[in-house]
């Protein structure tokens, strides 16, 4: 496991629940907007200094009964080899799992949830699907994407979508068709959903620094997005 960051506490991560939050190094989709570069620039990313797993492992120990659950995130975790076995063993002292991810590597999906390894998951509706291809040149992408989803949906796991809004890359015609896509996929998902987060754009740090120049939806914007989707979805939520 290639591991950038290691947050120790938070409350906001996983909802309902005290975790700690890893990330991981490395990701397949190149999100010009992305607030992690660090994590995702082959440049900017140093896989020769990695926070170690059983130093992940000894602290979770430690915390048993103070923390419910731990947060992987990235990058994106399933390009991780050992990430099946790393879970494995924190599922082993008694945390809930939750996963954040693109839904890009179905065969990875698929595998954890035939495990029964992830509790809790969250995945990243990035845009309209015909928007995709800004930020990943691979053909398979939707359908994969499309495919997670379903397998998550039929299975006893938590599912959240969430799309961080940015302008020119989701706009309110994008979001129309993003719930046609969800729709299509199942026309249950949105009454399923643990919830959908609409996360607000964050200019401070980005992979493109031509992204530091945009100006973020406004509040009043970013309701009008949010009942969009509250129209199919109960639980709706903005996050910053």
């Amino acid at each position: 496991m290639f591991i950038g960051g290691f947050q120790k506490f938070t409350m906001l991560d996983y909802p309902g629940k005290v975790a700690a939050v890893v990330f991981t190094k490395g990701c397949n989709f190149r999100c010009q907007f992305c607030h992690n570069p660090e994590l995702v620039d082959q440049k900017l990313i140093d896989y020769d200094n990695n926070i170690k797993e059983e130093e992940i492992l000894k602290f979770l120990e430690s915390r048993n009964g103070d923390l419910d659950g731990v947060c992987i995130t990235g990058g994106e975790p399933t390009l991780q080899i050992g990430l099946k076995e790393f879970i494995k063993r924190i599922k082993e002292m008694g945390f809930y799992i939750k996963l954040d991810t693109n839904a890009s590597h179905f065969s990875v999906v698929n595998d954890l949830i035939g495990s029964n390894l992830v509790d809790y998951w969250a995945i990243d509706i990035k845009t309209s699907p015909k928007k995709y291809k800004i930020m990943t040149k691979k053909d398979n992408i939707i359908e994969n994407v499309e495919k997670s989803i379903n397998l998550i949906m039929n299975s006893n796991n938590e599912l959240e979508l969430r799309t961080t809004v940015v302008p020119g890359y989701v706009n309110p015609e994008d979001i129309n068709e993003m719930i046609d896509w969800i729709n299509g996929i199942d026309k249950n998902i949105f009454s399923k959903l643990s919830r959908y987060s609409i996360q607000d754009f964050k200019s401070r740090k980005t992979l493109h620094d031509g992204f530091k120049n945009v100006n973020p939806y406004s509040r009043e914007e970013l309701e009008e997005i949010a009942n969009k989707i509250r129209k199919h979805c109960e639980n709706v939520v903005i996050s910053s």
